[in-house]
């Protein structure tokens, strides 16, 4: 395992690679949630260099161990600064003739942004629990929101209106949500960690979702990528839960616009199946790797 920084614009993406880049099996780059998320909700993917492949974590610019830019705006804030970071990091790890990338909710709307560039060396695509429009994931929020009990709806609204959704009380009503629809087992310390490095710089996601999953109101608010799918011309595995926030309606369109997919929903899984139903998920993404290096 060895971590460093690729230069980016001026700032630094830190990257770890468990495994060796230089093995027989292509690597998987792995691009976390959020926008704002860390790699280490993730952690558990590093486990597939036991199967012979390298796999390489970063945190995306403005997150965890990268440079923070706590002081830019919405304007800097891009979906296009984040594909230009990712065929950065690749370049700089010398791996654009042949690799996998794997993209946890927005971090598989960025590995589809990156597959519709037509990159000569992706070999497939696993996109994880993710949205293909932001419209469709609001509608399937505010059907699961309206499910939530009566009190903690109206503790949500209540904050949302009033601008308070800093508050502790704010905090704990999106637990309940969370906690049926983000991860539905005790959050091992991976996660904490993450929920920790957005607390304290939450710059990305205030600016590009909001303040919680389920009340958007960034800059990503409008984005969809349905128009686009038909040019992903890689293998496609679509993975989500039976109780995600990445509802089946949200996650369909996937499946309709890309040519070669095939989709998996893990019975018992909400929004983080490589952590609700570990050795099941890495055992479906092992196995799709194996059929596409």
């Amino acid at each position: 395992m060895n971590e460093g920084y690729a230069d980016f614009r001026g700032h630094r993406t830190w990257y770890r690679v468990t495994g060796k880049l230089g093995a027989d099996k292509a690597p998987l780059v792995v691009l976390h949630g959020g926008p704002g998320c860390t790699h280490d909700y993730l952690d558990s993917l590093a486990e597939l260099a036991g199967t012979g492949r390298a796999v390489v974590h970063y945190d995306q610019l403005g997150n965890g161990r990268s440079t923070h830019l706590r002081d830019r705006g919405a304007g800097f804030w891009t979906v296009e600064l984040f594909v230009e970071e990712l065929a950065n990091l690749i370049a700089h790890l010398g791996i654009g003739d042949r690799y996998h990338v794997l993209g946890q909710s927005w971090g598989g709307m960025l590995g589809a942004e990156h597959a519709v560039t037509g990159p000569a060396g992706l070999r497939s695509l696993v996109i994880a629990d993710s949205p293909a429009s932001m419209e469709l994931w609001l509608a399937a929020a505010g059907e699961l929101r309206a499910r939530l009990p009566a009190d903690v709806q109206a503790t949500l609204l209540r904050h949302e209106e009033a601008g308070t959704t800093g508050s502790e009380e704010y905090t704990r009503a999106t637990r309940v949500f969370y906690d049926r629809h983000v991860c539905r087992v005790p959050w091992p310390e991976e996660v904490a960690r993450t929920f920790a490095a957005m607390d304290e710089d939450p710059t990305v996601y205030h600016t590009m979702n909001g303040p919680s999953e389920f009340h958007v109101v960034g800059t990503l608010k409008d984005w969809t990528i349905i128009d686009r799918l038909d040019r992903v011309a890689v293998p496609t595995l679509l993975i989500s839960g039976k109780y995600d926030e990445a509802t089946p309606e949200v996650v369909r369109p996937y499946a309709d616009g890309i040519a070669d997919v095939r989709w998996q929903i893990f019975e018992h899984s909400s929004h983080m199946p490589h952590v609700e139903e570990k050795d099941a998920c890495l055992k479906a993404v092992a196995a799709f790797l194996d059929q596409h290096d």
